[in-house]
């Protein structure tokens, strides 16, 4: 298919602004055939992946933009790398990897991109987070379903190369995501039925996310009977793990998100009927069983001894900061136990102003920003058991950095970290459904 572009269009892919921008056009103009659009629209902004060094070819790429004068053309924000420039000391990678991821980030901020490096661009003030309808190009997955879901802004799933040159343009493909028939859910997720204790904790909202992930894939689910009382750090965990276990890049929440005032509203009017397949209900048992699959088997020991704490996957907030500052309050962690905190730097810096950054770190806490400890060599020992609050991290770091992982709430996470074993409150996980 031929796609139709502007005057303004032509121009860059002739090369008007030069080679660099030249070569970013033919990628958006590519990926726009490919997905049978008939023509390219604006955005508002970015978030760009490809800043995160996954060998030369990353470098290699950056470089020609850069070499060919290649500048975003809207405000731009950069995800996580593979170094943390304020805490240099915590990566344990070899010297050619640091050098050329350093490169990387240098080059990204050379195109002008603001060097936010953090995961979740979207904790950022509101009026600098894109709104209701915006076009935007975001890639990192949790990213994406959170502008789409929660923001109720527009985004294909874009990967590396592709996000970098839909910044450079100012342009996306007509298709997709972007447009409203493609944003109808096709299926519905029922967890009216959990305990209410389970739907109180952060715990449910990473769980239900991994579930939602397995049965819906890359379709659109609307679930229902999230509580009105749900955060978006809890929406937030939710969306990062059907991203991981799934491909997702959108759900509805209804009641709560912007696109899902009703179930119908939802669904574009074409709701599932009660016995159809697309439809499903979450019960005690499969958010269990979900915690279960997110953790090593454990065999008979009860409680064996722990050597990390991951925290932060996606980055924290500074709402979560706040929760794990008192959890914290007036206790230490076990001196056998490594707690790590990623977070983003602004939201570092605003937990500072607040005065929680210095006790947590008195108490033993680790904070890591620009990066996350399931991607970058960072974790002191990865032969012990880790623990974690996310189920994402749960989900990648055992293949990325061969750590064995057990999945806990952040109050288990902390009462873990300070005793020096798992701890856990099974009673959460062993309720029954509730009524209905």
């Amino acid at each position: 298919m031929t796609v139709g572009l502007t005057d303004h269009e032509q121009a860059m892919l002739a090369g008007a602004r030069g080679e660099g921008v030249a070569l970013a056009m033919r990628l958006v103009v590519g990926l726009a055939e490919a997905m049978r659009a008939e023509s390219l629209l604006p955005i508002t902004g970015a978030h760009i992946d490809s800043c995160l060094y996954h060998g030369r070819s990353s470098l290699d790429f950056a470089d020609r933009l850069v070499g060919g004068g290649a500048e975003v053309l809207v405000p731009t924000t950069l995800n996580v790398s593979s170094l943390d420039l304020l805490h240099p000391e915590l990566f344990r990678g070899d010297d050619e990897t640091r050098r050329d991821a350093k490169k990387l980030m240098d080059a990204y901020v050379a195109m002008g991109c603001e060097p936010t490096w953090t995961c979740a661009p979207y904790q950022r003030p509101d009026d600098r987070r894109p709104g209701l309808g915006d076009h935007v190009a975001w890639a990192e997955s949790n990213a994406i379903v959170f502008a789409n879901s929660v923001l109720g802004a527009r985004t294909h799933r874009y990967s590396d190369f592709i996000d970098i040159a839909a910044a450079v343009t100012g342009r996306v493909p007509d298709a997709g995501l972007h447009r409203s028939e493609n944003r109808r859910a096709s299926v519905v997720i029922d967890v009216s039925n959990l305990p209410p204790d389970l739907l109180a904790t952060d715990a449910a909202y990473p769980v239900i996310g991994f579930l939602v992930g397995r049965l819906c894939g890359s379709s659109i689910p609307a679930i229902v009977g999230l509580p009105a009382t749900v955060v978006e750090y809890n929406l937030k965990a939710l969306g990062a793990a059907a991203a991981s276990s799934g491909s997702l890049a959108m759900f509805h929440a209804v009641g709560i998100t912007p696109e899902a005032p009703t179930l119908e509203a939802a669904c574009g009017g074409a709701v599932p009927p009660p016995d159809d397949e697309r439809r499903y209900r979450v019960t005690a048992a499969d958010c269990r069983r979900a915690r279960d699959e997110l953790s090593v088997s454990l065999g008979g020991e009860s409680s064996p001894l722990l050597s990390t704490v991951s925290l932060g996957t996606p980055h924290y907030s500074v709402a979560e900061i706040r929760v794990l500052a008192g959890l914290l309050a007036g206790r230490t962690v076990h001196p056998s136990v490594d707690l790590y905190v990623s977070t983003g730097r602004e939201v570092l810096t605003e937990a500072g102003l607040r005065g929680w950054v210095e006790p947590l770190v008195a108490a033993g806490v680790t904070f890591v920003t620009d990066t996350c400890t399931y991607i970058t060599p960072i974790v002191r020992n990865t032969g012990g058991l880790a623990m974690t609050d996310s189920a994402k991290w749960a989900y990648y770091a055992p293949g990325n950095i061969g750590v064995d992982v057990v999945f806990g709430s952040v109050g288990e996470c902390v009462e873990s970290a300070v005793a020096g074993r798992l701890v856990r409150n099974e009673a959460l996980w062993s309720g029954s459904d509730g009524p209905g």
